[in-house]
């Protein structure tokens, strides 16, 4: 039973890039149910995966004697009873209370506790390198293959923007004014962020593959991978192409001169170089340097022109008061958020104008450079929900991630958990992540048979997809990343605490 259960995880990590498919949250396949169908194939996976596993009496036995991971769990179960307890009353400025919806608040909760399971499944199921390998190495090539083949058909989605691009990576050597948002390959995935901070993550372990065992695959990988990531167009993914990179040569260069527990692979350092050297001279012509050049340019240009538009904003609001003066500055937003380069979804959407003007003026009275930061206006939203329910618990609580996402999904993990979750909620669905991190950096210093290339590989790894979480969001909550991440950190555990690790 151990095998079987172990198999129909090994294929259920596996095929996380297939659940990752636009089309399943976008169009009649995301209304079919009320909610999306691969988070219903997951949550079905792991109640098998469960069951499967507890089937086995040991196994209960087993847990039983595992008191501290019997008081977390009781702890996970009266957080969120006190957290669905708290956020169903909260008084929003918003008619519709941001469509918070309980049903969702709680098929939420569910969610987060499906990669938490998948790491103890995953450890306790003992999962060998070999498996490991073929795990990593076929989320790479899915992702990566799916990603060149369709920028080079012209049939990928865009990384920015809806629809398909209109010209692949031939192109852009030939036509600069192609423009970011026609360039940036997303294949066929949903989040760009997401799949940039996959593969992010897996640079080091796919560079340690290639420096354990060179050959012609596993170096076409990398380079896929490679090609994929200048492709993808965000910043994780050209900040974790150029650095990865760098980083695992130096990693390889720690365990084969300081530590001396690997052999030397002069064709593996050779390729990892000339890797490097390709995506440094193919970055300048991608879209992720246009789009840091258009940033600028309309960072720039967003204050060149408001002296009329200011003065007009002044006198109208000397001239009116009271009602009149709400609904002067209501107009006025309406018919000039473009001149102070403020994102219509954040205007009409995430934060209508209408029902709080004051905010949005306090926002146009910012630096241009300051209004185009989305995650500062989107920080900014949520904070003014928050002081408007004036609830002390929410900072602990949170006001629901229902809520959250409806204003707009902040664009920075931990951060974002903390206004959905609260703190608590945050450390106890978010820290697990960071806990097994420092446990496995615990491990690797103070026992030399833990401190392996394969374990250094891995706690990269992790640090670079919890960066990446950080510094672009849409990570933690997104269940093909937290899949794989957790995956890993379950890997990881087996790892440092197998005394009969090598290499």
């Amino acid at each position: 039973m151990k095998e079987k259960t172990k198999t129909i995880l090994f294929w259920f990590i596996l095929i996380q890039p297939f659940l990752d498919l636009y089309w399943f949250y976008n169009g009649k396949l995301a209304e079919i149910l009320p909610f999306t169908l691969p988070t219903i194939i997951r949550i079905l996976a792991v109640f098998v995966i469960f069951c499967m596993f507890f089937s086995q009496k040991q196994n209960w036995q087993k847990l039983g004697h595992e008191k501290w991971q019997l008081a977390y769990f009781a702890l996970l179960i009266i957080y969120s009873a006190l957290h669905l307890f708290h956020v169903r009353n909260f008084n929003s400025i918003n008619p519709s209370d941001y469509n918070y919806s309980t049903i969702s608040e709680v098929f939420y909760l569910i969610r987060m506790l499906l990669p938490l399971l998948v790491i103890f499944f995953t450890y306790e199921l003992n999962f060998e390198k070999e498996n490991f390998k073929k795990v990593i190495t076929g989320i790479s090539g899915l992702f990566s293959f799916t990603i060149v083949i369709s920028n080079l058909f012209i049939i990928s989605l865009k990384s920015y923007e809806t629809g398909f691009i209109n010209s692949n990576i031939f192109m852009w050597f030939f036509n600069p004014n192609i423009g970011y948002s026609h360039m940036a390959s997303k294949g066929f995935f949903n989040f760009a962020n997401m799949v940039s901070a996959v593969l992010f993550m897996l640079v080091p372990i796919m560079f340690y593959f290639m420096f354990e065992n060179f050959n012609w695959k596993i170096v076409t990988l990398n380079v896929v991978q490679a090609l994929a990531m200048i492709e993808l167009g965000t910043k994780v993914a050209a900040i974790g192409l150029v650095g990865g990179i760098i980083i695992s040569i130096l990693v390889y260069f720690a365990h084969r001169f300081l530590f001396k527990n690997i052999q030397k692979n002069t064709k593996a350092t050779i390729a990892a170089i000339l890797i490097e050297i390709g995506s440094l001279a193919i970055l300048p012509f991608g879209p992720t340097i246009q789009r840091y050049n258009y940033e600028i340019y309309l960072a720039q240009q967003s204050d060149h022109n408001l002296t009329a538009t200011n003065q007009k904003l002044n006198d109208g609001l000397k001239k009116y008061k009271g009602k009149a003066r709400e609904q002067f500055l209501r107009d006025f937003i309406k018919n000039n958020y473009q001149e102070y380069a403020l994102n219509k979804k954040f205007v009409f959407k995430s934060y209508p104008y209408q029902y709080d003007p004051e905010f949005w003026l306090k926002i146009m009275k910012e630096p241009g450079e300051t209004r185009m930061q989305n995650r500062y206006v989107e920080r900014a939203m949520l904070n003014q929900v928050r002081n408007y329910n004036n609830n002390k618990l929410d900072k602990f609580l949170g006001i629901s991630y229902t809520r959250e996402t409806n204003i707009f999904n902040l664009e920075r993990d931990f951060t974002s958990q903390v206004y959905s979750l609260g703190y608590i909620g945050m450390l106890l669905f978010i820290g697990p992540y960071v806990a097994i991190l420092l446990y496995g950096i615990y491990k690797w210093s103070k026992n030399k048979k833990a401190r392996t290339y394969l374990v250094s590989s891995m706690l990269l790894s992790i640090i670079f997809m919890l960066f990446a979480a950080y510094y672009s969001g849409n990570v933690m909550d997104f269940l093909t990343a937290s899949f794989i991440l957790a995956f890993v950190e379950g890997s990881l555990l087996v790892q440092v605490n197998n005394n009969r690790n090598k290499t």
